[in-house]
């Protein structure tokens, strides 16, 4: 025979330390109705700012390159301007830039 003990085998615990288990379970049991109770808060909070969102996501990513279409189309037309207005002058676009306050990375 083995000297340790068989699975089956039943260890008397004291009234001691059947109560210090019984106060462990309680506590592990109010912490974990605490926690799900802060997981409902928290998916609730989540919930409450997704009904915030004024838009779908794809739609805000379309339309911001819809937007930055129209600027790159209207900051084509500008360019040329002032490059016919460089042109006219004969100067160089660069000084035109900056005599209307656009700068070289604009």
């Amino acid at each position: 025979m083995s000297s340790t003990p068989e699975k089956s085998q039943v260890f008397p615990i004291s009234p001691t330390q059947g109560s210090q288990r019984d106060k462990k379970l309680t506590s592990l049991r109010a912490s974990i109705t605490e926690l799900e109770t802060q997981a409902r808060q928290i998916e609730d909070q989540v919930a409450e700012v997704h009904a915030k969102l004024k838009n779908d996501p794809s739609d805000t990513v379309k339309r911001h390159i819809r937007l930055l279409h129209e600027y790159n189309e209207i900051k084509d037309i500008g360019q040329g301007l002032m490059g016919l207005i460089a042109d006219t002058r004969g100067v160089r676009q660069v000084d035109v830039q900056k005599e209307f306050g656009v700068g070289v990375k604009d």
